[in-house]
């Protein structure tokens, strides 16, 4: 069993926000998207980041697009705000993944699909809520939390793979008592986000309903689009598939919507 104090170390190397990320946070919050992009243009990781995400063929554009400015406004406050959690996120991935078949231009592409697509998702429910859209970064940076927790015990899970075929979230559960979804929940506490976005993410498990009708209803929206989007063969490849259980019946009443959305796509 790995410790819950473990568990906490990895979530504290999620690096907090440097100046120039805060300052940048706090003028998008404020929708002041020139002034924010004059901010990030100071630091050229985060503005290299942006480029990659923003030209990924999830988002369309013909022609590459490089200035930060331009962007932030195509992206608009809560894309941009969501791209610069994203890219907190990716401070932390690892050089080289050993457990999961993952690099960094595949998981830069899971997080620019997610993100979009839980933008779009947003968009079609008619919710303009920054907080709703920053929590769909929370699951790519607890694949990394899961990967350095695995790393720890990789021979036992190898073994657990090989030998009786388990799940890797149920295999997370029995080594740290915690699964997928928990770890989302202690990473939107150490970024100090609203209550509600850990509720959600707890009922995109499929399992952990909170009971509340909004809440309810966006996490079975974010739990068929982690399904939609973990089906992709890449990531099936990739063993991410194996975080999120179908749960049909908690679904049904709008699958069929979600499966029109995804079409338009």
């Amino acid at each position: 069993m790995i410790k819950k104090e473990k568990i906490e170390s990895f979530i504290e190397k999620i690096p907090p926000a440097p100046k120039t990320l805060n300052e940048t946070f706090k003028l998008l919050k404020l929708g002041e998207l020139i002034k924010a992009a004059k901010v990030a243009e100071s630091d050229m990781a985060l503005k290299s980041y942006l480029k990659n995400i923003v030209n990924k063929p999830i988002y369309g554009f013909k022609n590459d697009v490089s200035d930060i400015s331009q962007i932030f406004g195509i992206l608009g406050v809560q894309l941009s705000q969501q791209s610069v959690y994203n890219y907190m996120i990716s401070l932390l991935s690892p050089n080289r993944w050993t457990l999961f078949k993952l690099n960094a231009q595949l998981f830069y592409e899971l997080q620019a699909n997610l993100s979009k697509k839980w933008q779009n998702i947003l968009e079609h429910l008619n919710i303009d809520d920054k907080d709703r859209c920053a929590a769909i970064t929370l699951l790519p940076a607890s694949i990394i939390v899961t990967e350095a927790l695995f790393n720890e015990k990789v021979d036992e899970v190898n073994l657990l793979r090989t030998t009786k075929a388990i799940d890797y979230n149920t295999i997370l559960t029995r080594l740290c008592g915690v699964d997928i979804f928990d770890i989302c929940g202690q990473i939107a506490k150490k970024w100090e986000m609203n209550e509600n976005i850990y509720k959600i993410v707890q009922a995109a498990s499929g399992v952990k309903p909170s009971g509340e009708q909004e809440i309810d209803m966006l996490g079975k929206w974010m739990h068929l689009l982690l399904f939609y989007e973990l089906s992709n063969p890449k990531f099936i490849e990739a063993g991410l598939n194996d975080f999120v259980d179908f749960q049909i019946e908690y679904v049904a009443d709008i699958y069929d919507e979600f499966s029109s959305l995804m079409e338009i796509e």
